[in-house]
C-alpha cells in the first residue's frame, strides 16, 4: 500500500501557486495589426533566442491562426520573455 503525500498550496498575489509555477507553461504570441512581420521575427530572435527560421515560422503561424506558442517552460522562465515582448509592443501572455 502506498501513501500519497498531501501538498499544501499557498495562494499568491498573481493567482499562481508554487506548484503551477514549476509546471511547463506556454508563452503565447498573439497577432496584431500594428507590428511588421520582420519586427516580430527580430523580436523573437532577440527575446526568445529563436533561430531566424523558427522565428519566421512562429510569426507566420501567429499571422494565420491568430496566436502561436513561441516558448515552453516554467512561469518564472517565461515571465521575463513575456515582459520583454510586451515592452516591444507585441501581445503576449503566459498560459
Amino acid at each position: 500500500m502506498t501513501v500519497k503525500e498531501k501538498v499544501k498550496l499557498k495562494p499568491s498575489s498573481n493567482g499562481f501557486n508554487e506548484e503551477a509555477r514549476s509546471e511547463d507553461m506556454f508563452l503565447v504570441l498573439y497577432n496584431d495589426e500594428v507590428n511588421s512581420f520582420d519586427f516580430v521575427i527580430e523580436s523573437l530572435v532577440d527575446v526568445c533566442k529563436h533561430l531566424p527560421e523558427q522565428a519566421e515560422q512562429c510569426a507566420l503561424i501567429t499571422h494565420l491562426k491568430g496566436k502561436c506558442d513561441v516558448k515552453k517552460g516554467s512561469y518564472n522562465y517565461l515571465k521575463l520573455m513575456k515582459d520583454s515582448l510586451i515592452s516591444k509592443g507585441l501581445s503576449a501572455v503566459i498560459e
